[in-house]
Parts: structure tokens; sequence; C-alpha cells
């Protein structure tokens, strides 16, 4: 308990007197592009999918001038962003989820996203948090070096030629995909999948794929960040194995597999040794989640890239796919810096439930109760000092946290639903179809797929603010998958742990509010 106590103590520490401050420009564009091929409108930074990659060492803070020039009327026009792993440790209001740490950013204003990232390293990204907008392009990595990895002496590469992005596209703009799930109760598919931005779907021009150059007998790290919005997808590598030492910024023991599924906003890092001959083998993810019978351009095996050893030919490979083991996270412990089972094997300090029903398809309730966003922000309201759940508007939707507890959730299994929860990782102390817990060395990550049986996670509620906690499927999250809890009210206004705000936070809500309603 008092490894648990500083670790999540150490959260709120001033940067160290070796840190820098990065300052970063983010424009948010309306552009038309063609990932795979299909030239559509959409919403991205920077003009590009994916977004550019922000990379930054162990320590640092981040400034990101955020330039919202939106001005498509098919799609939103107001936007947030979400800084997705990152525990915003009296920050919350960088957090980016609307309506509950901010209001929007509207059209032709500018926002500065200001936080620390206060120790934590490996892969987190960034996406928007306003409905499902970034299934239109929002989309990007972000990577946290560590100079002094633990793990530095198991690879020889690691730098941008080893980021591996994985995520799907859509021909069809996210509020109309939106509004036919709403009146169908099918979940829009994705026309393709996409490794590093490029893929290719049935009857469509041939994309060249995305190809990421070896040397023969390096080791290299890859670092795959799921950026999708609904689909999981399977990585592997032909003809080869790889270590995974990684999930959702937290290094663990490495382990070996062939594949790894890789679920709606997880990101894992892997070692892979290029032992093989020199030749191009294919990098294969297909994405599960969709019928192709509801959207004929979508095939799954068309997502590929190519890996391609210094001195191949410059064509495709030709390589067959084997099956191989599967990554299984009951198999992943952290490294012992990590301080693996340090919430301890005794009973919960506040434990709860949390039943996920559709009694009203295709809306998703959880104890009874679909998510409907707040008028208010969450964050707002608790900085007014709201403390106590009749406090709140909506009440019902609002689980409050007590300070510097054990916090157990138990989820039933009722589909693969990606639960990510926002300032925390958490210990996956149950996996799903497990029967037995662990309490001494279980995965710790932030996203957690609710696959089959009773999934159950912990974390220490020692950072207060306003925390998301959701289905990653954006469309599923839109439909109400989602609850809030609102962790340490008392001490997001007083005290060592209050929250810092930025001025320009407090002129949000102001500004979003006096849009006309087509720009909200």
């Amino acid at each position: 308990m008092l490894a648990s106590s500083l670790r999540l103590a150490a959260l709120s520490l001033l940067p160290s007197v070796f840190a820098a401050q990065k300052v970063f420009n983010l424009d948010i564009v309306n552009a038309q592009l063609a990932p795979d091929g299909f030239v559509r409108d959409t919403v991205v930074p920077n003009g590009t999918f994916p977004g550019p990659t922000f990379m930054v060492n162990k320590g640092d803070s981040v400034v990101i001038h955020t330039h919202n020039k939106l001005t498509d009327p098919n799609m939103r026009r107001s936007t947030s962003i979400h800084w997705h792993g990152f525990f915003q440790a009296r920050t919350s209001g960088m957090d980016g989820p609307s309506f509950v740490n901010q209001c929007p950013i509207a059209p032709q204003t500018t926002f500065d996203y200001v936080f620390d990232t206060a120790g934590q390293t490996g892969n987190y990204w960034y996406h928007s948090h306003l409905s499902t907008q970034y299934c239109d392009g929002l989309r990007g990595a972000f990577v946290v070096y560590d100079p002094n990895d633990p793990l530095k002496d198991l690879y020889d590469v690691d730098d941008e030629s080893t980021v591996i992005t994985l995520g799907e596209w859509y021909h069809v703009l996210a509020p109309a995909g939106q509004d036919s799930f709403f009146k169908t109760g099918i979940v829009p598919v994705q026309d393709s999948g996409l490794i590093n931005g490029k893929g290719r779907y049935v009857g469509g021009p041939l994309v060249p794929y995305a190809v990421i150059t070896v040397k023969q007998g390096l080791r290299y790290r890859f670092r795959v960040f799921s950026i999708s919005c609904r689909p999981f997808m399977t990585i592997s590598f032909d003809n080869h194995t790889f270590d995974v030492m990684e999930l959702d910024g937290v290094e663990h023991d490495p382990v070996a597999f062939q594949n790894a599924d890789v679920y709606a906003a997880q990101r894992i890092s892997l070692i892979l040794h290029a032992n093989q001959t020199v030749n191009n083998y294919w990098i294969r993810a297909p994405p599960t989640g969709g019928s192709p019978a509801n959207n004929p351009n979508f095939n799954p095996n068309l997502t590929l890239a190519i890996l391609r050893y210094e001195g191949a030919p410059a064509v495709e490979p030709t390589t067959v796919e084997v099956p191989g083991l599967k990554m299984d996270d009951g198999l992943m412990h952290p490294i012992a810096s990590e301080h693996p089972g340090d919430l301890g094997s005794g009973p919960a300090d506040f434990a709860m439930t949390l039943n996920i029903a559709q009694p009203n398809a295709p809306f998703f309730d959880i104890n009874g109760i679909s998510y409907q966003s707040p008028s208010l922000p969450v964050l707002l309201q608790l900085l007014s000092g709201a403390s106590k759940p009749q406090d709140f508007i909506p009440s019902e939707q609002l689980i409050l946290l007590p300070t510097n507890k054990i916090i157990e959730i138990s989820i039933p299994g009722t589909g693969a639903h990606p639960f990510h929860l926002h300032g925390h990782n958490f210990d996956v102390v149950l996996q799903p179809n497990a029967v037995v817990p662990n309490f001494v060395n279980p995965a710790r990550r932030d996203v957690q797929p609710i696959n089959g049986g009773n999934t159950t996670f912990r974390f220490f509620s020692g950072n207060p603010g306003a925390w998301f906690l959701h289905c990653h499927i954006d469309w599923h999250l839109e439909a109400g998958l989602a609850v809030v809890f609102g962790e340490s009210p008392a001490l997001n206004i007083a005290g060592n742990q209050s929250q810092i705000v930025q001025p320009d936070w407090s002129q949000l809500c102001p500004t979003y509010d006096a849009l006309a309603p087509e720009l909200q």
C-alpha cells in the first residue's frame, strides 16, 4: 500500500530540473484525403492522417497551441482533444473530453493544452473527444521516450521509423454514419483497414502499402498504436516471432508471441528481431468488428503493410500467414520497477459492479443509465463546489470516488467492449474468462476489453479530477456506454492537489455557448 501511495502521489510532483518544455502547433483543419484511394472530406490535425506524431522525453511538459480552423458544415466544427493515457495530475482540465473536462473549442479560435507528462513514458496518443469526430480523422500517436529505459538492452532501434499505427477508414462522414446507426441499429462498418495510414478496399485503386524497413540482425522496438474508432486489429509479421514488452505505457516482462489483438485505443511495444532471410514479409492487421455483408467495400485481409529487409527488391511479399501463439494479457506482468501487485490482495475500499444492457437498442445503459453529456462540464461543477451526488447536473450519471482508496470495478462480459479509464492506469486482477484473480503481478494498462466473462480491475484514487470511464468504440460511447467519476471532490479546489486552471480554459464555455447551434 505504501508503494502504491508513493507511486500515485508522485503524479503531482513538479517536472525535473532536467526536463524541457516542448511547444507544438496543431491546426485542426478540413482537408480532402484518400488513405485508401477514396477521396473524402476529413477533420484532421495539420492536414494529415494520421496526424503528426508527438515525440518528447521523460519528464518533459508540453504546450500545444490548438487552432480550430474547421469550416465544413457536414462535419462538426467545434472540437476538443484528449491526450490519451496521460494522468493529467492537477490538470484535469487538459484531459480533453467535451462536457466532462471542458467545453469544446469553438471554430476559428485557439486553445492551449498545457500539461506535464509527469514521469510517464511509453506509448500514448491523441484524438478528438467530441461526439464521433475522431472517426473523421482527428487522431495521432504520442511517444514519450525514456533515455534510461530499464529494458533498453533488449532492442537496438527505437525511433520515428518504428511507430506503427493501426486504424480503419470510413467513406461515410461520421455525423451521417452516426445518424444511420441510431436509425438502423447497425454500427458503421469501415470501408478499409489502414497500417500507417495506408490501405485498400474492394474494387478500389491499388494504393501502395506502407513499407517498414529493417536491417538484418538488428532488434526493433515497434510501437504499435490502435487509433481505431471501432474494430480490434490482429497484428502479425510473417515468419517472425516478437516479444511484447509494453502495454499502454507500462513496461512488462517480455513474452514471446506470433500475433496480438490490439483493441481500439490500446498500445503495445513489441521487440522484433530481424533474423530472417533478406526478403519482403507481409505485416498483417485484419480488423475484427463489422460484417463485410454490411459493407461490400470491406475485406479485412487487405489490411497489410510490408516489412522490407535492406537489400530486398522493392516488390510486394509472397509470404504466407501461419497461425501462431496469440498474445494473452494474463501472461503479462509489469517489470519490477512498476511495483506489480502494489494494490494488494485485501478487500477494496470502494467496489462496484457496472452492468451493461441495451433495453433501448441501439442505446446502451450502465446500471440502468444511458450516458448523455451534461450541459456543464463535470470538472467545472467540481470546481464550483459540487461535492455530493445531488449537487451535480445530471446527478445519476456521476459516481463520486473517495480519496486515496483502492477502487475496484467489475464489469460482467457482454461483448468485446474496450473500456478506457481516464486519469489512471489500472491492474486487471481478473481477466475475461479467468476464474482465479491475480493480485500479485496482474497486467496494468488503461484500456481493457470486456470480452467474455466478468472482468475486474483496480486502481488507486490518488488523482483528483473528473475522469471518464467508457467504451472506446466511439459509436458505442455516443450511444451512452460510459460513466463519469468525480474523484476526491474537495481536493479539486483545495490543498496541494487542487486543479491548475489555465485562463483560456475558463473562457471555453462562454465562447461555445454563444455559438449558433450548427457550429456546436
